[in-house]
């Protein structure tokens, strides 16, 4: 198997779809909404892909200013292509692309929690979200 990996390739949001509901990450992930599944991939600004050919079997989709702070808001791998190291293949990637004092910030699904530990991200409590349909006030 020889995967090729892509910074800022582009992936339409058919395949994108695929791809989440490949790797279970579509649970969590509005794919009944193409509207927003297209901004998502829009308006994202690093995008780093793993291809087996022309399937794409991963990705690591980020908001960034690239010198601050990275928001890894997608990381999927097909369930197929899992524990072959192109998870934490798509994460350097990512780095790679951030300058020296960027930092990568996640909300892990709880069933990742131990992965983002084995590769090496610290545990942070303090994460707040504020729910879709919640107004502050």
């Amino acid at each position: 198997m020889s995967i090729e990996y892509r910074v800022n390739a582009p992936v339409d949001a058919e395949t994108f779809i695929a791809l989440l509901k490949a790797s279970t990450l579509a649970e969590r992930r509005p794919v009944e909404d193409r509207d927003c599944i297209e901004g998502m991939l829009r308006h994202g600004n690093l995008t780093v892909t793993a291809w087996d050919d022309r399937r794409l079997v991963g990705i690591a989709r980020s908001v960034t200013d690239f010198h601050y702070a990275c928001y890894l808001s997608d990381l999927a791998v097909d369930v197929a292509y899992q524990k072959r190291g192109i998870g934490t293949r798509l994460q350097a990637l990512t780095q790679d692309q951030l300058g020296p004092r960027c930092k990568i910030i996640l909300v892990a699904a709880p069933a990742a929690n131990a992965y983002y530990e084995h590769v090496g991200f610290s545990h942070n409590p303090r994460c707040w979200v504020l729910e879709r349909g919640v107004r502050l006030g």
